[in-house]
């Protein structure tokens, strides 16, 4: 028994782009029982497709996923890793048919009915997890910036501009260069414990304890309206797309008595 039910909902504002390029879902999973994934991508270049075939790719990955009786943290990150690279493969493929450079951010993660989570991060996009509106952890790009210190010999701070570089950009499609992949996880999850996934266009304008408050305080659904609307506010009127998924663990409802108790008469 987990001892929680889990609330979720997505939601999407196209802030003052011209179109809508995120994409986020949540997926049951169809030969894993009690296992959720949620999604989100940001396409950065050749509008949406990058982002819809991330979409395309983690479902079809995750349907064919069997969790067997329990499956390790380091499985469920690899399951995480596959989805990233097939997903990058295609992208690129798609890239060169079309002629049209195809880039996405990638935020993945997987919920067990082990009380249990791993997740995955590629690029701009990020994922939150906070314990009763504090937060726990949130991915972020220093492991990145480390990797490219350690593996391309760059200087720290060369690094940490490798968003001005398209050799050192970190996004699935990127025909320069692989995507590094960051996994994350927790256990003896129960009620109290939120995941936020949310694009640039959202995670820009808030502290993280402003989106503990907003996601610990409120159902998914109310919480996503009062982020999007700030966020629009604080945007003033240069706001990127805004896209999030929230994934909250409650207390499951009591369940009420359709019984009575009487004392029981002497048999004669």
């Amino acid at each position: 028994m987990t001892g929680y039910k889990i609330e979720a909902g997505t939601a999407q504002h196209i802030g003052s782009r011209p179109q809508q390029n995120d994409r986020t879902a949540l997926f049951t999973g169809a030969r894993a029982p009690g296992f959720v994934l949620a999604v989100l991508a940001d396409g950065i270049a050749g509008g949406a497709a990058a982002s819809e075939q991330v979409l395309h790719t983690a479902k079809s990955v995750f349907d064919q996923f069997r969790a067997g009786e329990h499956p390790t943290l380091e499985r469920l990150g690899e399951l995480l890793r596959e989805i990233v690279h097939e997903t990058h493969m295609v992208i690129k493929m798609n890239a060169v048919t079309t002629q049209t450079e195809q880039l996405s951010s990638f935020v993945g993660l997987i919920l067990t009915p082990h009380r249990e989570a791993v997740w995955a991060h590629v690029g701009e996009s990020r994922l939150y997890h906070f314990h009763k509106g504090q937060c726990a952890a949130r991915t972020s790009d220093a492991a990145y910036v480390d990797h490219l210190v350690a593996s391309e010999k760059l200087p720290p701070e060369a690094a940490k501009n490798h968003r001005h570089s398209k050799l050192l950009v970190n996004l699935l499609g990127n025909a320069r260069k692989e995507p590094y992949v960051t996994i994350g996880s927790a256990s003896e999850l129960g009620a109290g414990d939120t995941f936020l996934l949310c694009s640039d266009g959202l995670w820009h304008f808030f502290t993280d304890a402003e989106l503990g408050a907003a996601t610990n305080k409120m159902a998914p659904r109310q919480a996503s309206e009062i982020l999007i609307s700030k966020a629009q506010e604080r945007a003033q009127g240069k706001g990127d797309n805004c896209t999030m998924a929230i994934v909250k663990l409650v207390k499951p409802p009591q369940e009420e008595k359709t019984y009575t108790i009487e004392k029981m008469r002497r048999a004669v």
